[in-house]
């Protein structure tokens, strides 16, 4: 068992550390014996240790941050609720901008949006989700200690991998269901296969349409190419439906990312919700556009995406029952870890892992790709890169500022 302390003076850590074996000394206590919670309490309780708290407390600053207070409005509640209430962020604005988009569409247009979508959610994995898995949240309050079992970062590195490789099956089960032309990757990235399928079925519209004329002609001429320009590629039209059903189960990891955030901390359920929603915008608007080339209309399109919002709250609440009633990991009446392995982890401590692999799949295997898809035109291209490096530069330094204040 090691120890890593807040100062950078070795003095005041090993006199921490000699203050806590005294304390527990004096009440006949093991180290072993007390769950990490107990140990905790009994460090906060040392003087040295509450004179660094009298420290961190005055030199705190005394005012909130902006953001603070913007996401004190917005969250006001439990876990539980503040959770709910980010899944209605994220579900119920993104759709609503459908309304304002042509159902003609490019989904292939949307790489800036794209690009700024995978700077926020690494910026949020990397400056939020992995220090707090692995180190826990600042309090504000009183300086933290951080006990290292390697059992229990390995445990917490499984549960990242989980996560990133529940992604990879998905979209692998999705591209052999479409028969290897790409599944939904959470992103807009079939958007090329689907244009490239949708090319095919204009030109076979195109040579039916040929066909017509060449059948029917005089009054018959004008009413005849109407009637192919209704019909719908059959693989388009499947994979419509495919991933109205991979954006379901998509948006179920979405509520499970927003649930274990809020029940680690307030500050990172605020960060993940922005995150989340940066990434919502494009991912519904491309979704839109994929939808209407299957054949859907308009309405039936944003209905579809209304129905598949369901899924964010469905994984919102399984998140919130597994951290309700997932266990503690606190230590039993016999002094053994209660938690998984005989570590201190409980099953909802590894809800927050899981997020950040789906995060990092999202933002790297399924988007990366589009982004790294050029033309024929080298002076477009680099403009566009450079464009698309600067919107993930702004969203990564959004999670950044909100971090960092």
């Amino acid at each position: 068992m090691a120890w890593l302390l807040p100062s950078r003076r070795t003095g005041i850590a090993l006199a921490a550390g000699c203050i806590l074996f005294s304390a527990l000394a004096a009440a006949n206590a093991h180290p072993g014996d007390l769950s990490v919670s107990q140990i905790e309490g009994q460090l906060q309780s040392c003087p040295l240790v509450e004179s660094l708290n009298e420290h961190k407390r005055a030199t705190s600053p005394q005012t909130a941050s902006l953001t603070s207070k913007i996401f004190a409005v917005l969250f006001p509640g439990s876990p539980a609720v503040n959770a709910l209430l980010a899944t209605a962020y994220i579900s119920g604005p993104p759709n609503f901008l459908l309304a304002l988009c042509p159902p003609n569409i490019d989904p292939s247009s949307l790489s800036i949006m794209v690009a700024f979508a995978v700077g926020g959610l690494l910026g949020d994995t990397l400056f939020h989700l992995l220090p707090e898995i692995f180190l826990g949240e600042d309090s504000p309050d009183h300086v933290s200690f951080v006990m290292v079992e390697p059992n229990k970062n390995l445990l917490l590195g499984l549960g990242i991998m989980v996560g990133f490789f529940t992604f990879v099956a998905m979209d692998k089960a999705l591209r052999i269901a479409t028969g290897g032309g790409g599944g939904h990757d959470h992103s807009h990235g079939h958007a090329h296969t689907d244009a490239s399928a949708t090319t095919s079925s204009s030109d076979t519209k195109s040579k039916s349409s040929g066909d017509v004329k060449k059948r029917k002609s005089g009054s018959k001429s004008n009413s005849s190419p109407s009637v192919p320009e209704k019909e719908i590629n059959p693989s388009v039209k499947l994979g419509g439906y495919l991933n109205l059903i991979a954006d379901f189960t998509h948006n179920i990891t979405d509520g499970l990312a927003l649930s274990s955030s809020f029940y680690a901390s307030p500050t990172l359920g605020a960060t993940t919700t922005v995150a989340v929603f940066f990434h919502e915008i494009p991912h519904e608007v491309g979704d839109f556009a994929l939808l209407v080339q299957s054949g859907f209309s308009k309405r039936k399109a944003m209905g579809a995406q209304f129905v598949t919002a369901v899924g964010a709250f469905l994984g919102t609440m399984i998140g919130i029952a597994v951290q309700e009633f997932g266990g503690s990991g606190v230590a039993d009446n016999t002094g053994a870890a209660a938690g998984l392995l005989g570590t201190s982890l409980s099953w909802g401590d590894m809800l927050l892992p899981f997020t950040a692999g789906t995060f990092l799949y999202v933002g790297t295997v399924a988007v990366i790709p589009e982004l790294l898809e050029t033309g024929p035109n080298k002076a477009l291209e680099l403009r566009n890169t450079v464009t698309q490096f600067l919107a993930v530069a702004v969203g990564a330094g959004i999670m950044l500022v909100i971090s960092w204040d």
